[in-house]
């Protein structure tokens, strides 16, 4: 049982436009499950699974329809008759058991390898050619580069459209295409692009904006983005509240519905000398909806204060403060990953006040992986 009140986060979500059952959102999270790019009917299974209790889902980074947009072939991607057959199979999965789903749409920049399997010999682009400590990495994309992706992310969102989703997430966060060119120290052009931060915005609205015209006026559209970026954990788009709004302003005006600020812990401070944190600055800069994300449910870190060990840490880790947060207005809507990975029935078991039936997350080896990420018997 649970002492705290965790209403907030279980009453419905309806800003006019969009009605959500809660305010839950699952996380997009990786899962390499989906051979030759083709999401297959154990992807519509736990997909489905979860959606029977969760306000909305996000799915795992889909690949735009482009050369340069991944490597890997077992990641899921929105183009092709075989693959948006699979993906109209998942969403009308998700459908039946009362969900919603968005797919999120994925250029991974400099992840990509130019020696794998899928278009090999293709180079990894980035809008400088240098990775975020300044040491050349992959190839600066061209203006004609430019245009060919953007166009991608459009095509591949009205792709997500027709295959039965209800929104998509433009990824532009943890240092992955879209995000090199919002950090200064990935985008050094000296174009368009490239410069002030209204200029380092410029390209990913423009891809926005794109996606606007691709899917209509009333299809959602959220925008992924973080300070941190992989292996750099304190690297920083915005230094300050007044950059933060200068921000998402222009990708709001782009077309953006709703904002998705990542976090590895949703409940610090989004900056220094302020206790409001990046997705409470986000709704209050932005006006529009907010979802949070960060470590809800999870062991915390090491570096964490008060850290207990991982076998000690209770299932519902933070929910009563996301709760809290929630029905004060800092945010809108709060996202849960790997809680929901260990355990498909974690929300259902919240609501019914079930805390002692649930599976508490455990950092997973391969084999517990692929049976939670495969919908076998633990998801």
């Amino acid at each position: 049982m649970t002492s705290a009140d965790i209403t907030a986060l279980l009453k419905p979500f309806d800003d006019g436009s969009h009605h959500l059952r809660n305010r839950i959102v699952m996380a997009p999270m990786t899962r390499r499950f989906s051979p030759g790019g083709v999401p297959g009917p154990d992807v519509a299974a736990y997909y489905a699974r979860r959606a029977s209790s969760v306000g909305l889902i996000i799915t795992e980074g889909v690949l735009i329809d482009h050369p340069s947009a991944g490597s890997d072939p077992d990641v899921p991607h929105l183009y092709g008759d075989r693959a948006l057959a699979g993906w109209r199979q998942v969403t009308d999965a998700v459908h039946e058991a009362g969900g919603r789903i968005a797919a999120q749409l994925w250029h991974v920049g400099l992840a990509r390898d130019p020696e794998g399997p899928l278009y090999p010999g293709y180079p990894a682009l980035s809008p400088s050619g240098i990775d975020g400590a300044g040491r050349p990495a992959g190839t600066a994309a061209t203006s004609e580069q430019l245009a060919g992706i953007r166009d991608a992310y459009a095509r591949s969102a009205a792709a997500a459209r027709d295959a039965g989703f209800d929104g998509v997430e433009v990824h532009g966060a943890h240092g992955y295409f879209l995000d090199l060119f919002l950090w200064e120290a990935t985008n050094r052009r000296d174009d368009e692009f490239g410069g002030s931060l209204e200029a380092r915005v410029r390209y990913p609205a423009s891809v926005v904006a794109a996606v606007r015209d691709a899917v209509g006026p009333d299809f959602p559209i959220i925008f992924r983005f973080s300070q941190w970026k992989n292996g750099f954990w304190d690297a920083r788009i915005a230094r300050t509240p007044e950059e933060l709004g200068r921000f998402l302003g222009l990708l709001a005006q782009a077309g953006v519905d709703a904002f998705h600020p990542s976090t590895r812990r949703f409940w610090l401070p989004g900056f220094e000398g302020s206790d409001l944190t990046l997705a409470g600055w986000t709704r209050r800069l932005s006006g529009l909806p907010t979802i949070a994300v960060g470590g809800l449910g999870v062991p915390p870190r090491p570096e964490d204060p008060g850290t207990v060990l991982p076998e000690n840490v209770p299932p519902t880790e933070r929910v009563a403060d996301a709760a809290a947060a929630i029905g004060a207005g800092e945010f809108d809507l709060m996202a849960v990953g790997r809680a929901l990975l260990t355990d498909p029935d974690w929300v259902t078991e919240l609501q019914e006040d079930r805390i002692g039936e649930m599976t508490a997350y455990r950092k997973p080896d391969e084999d517990y992986l692929d049976g939670a990420a495969r919908g076998g018997a633990i998801g």
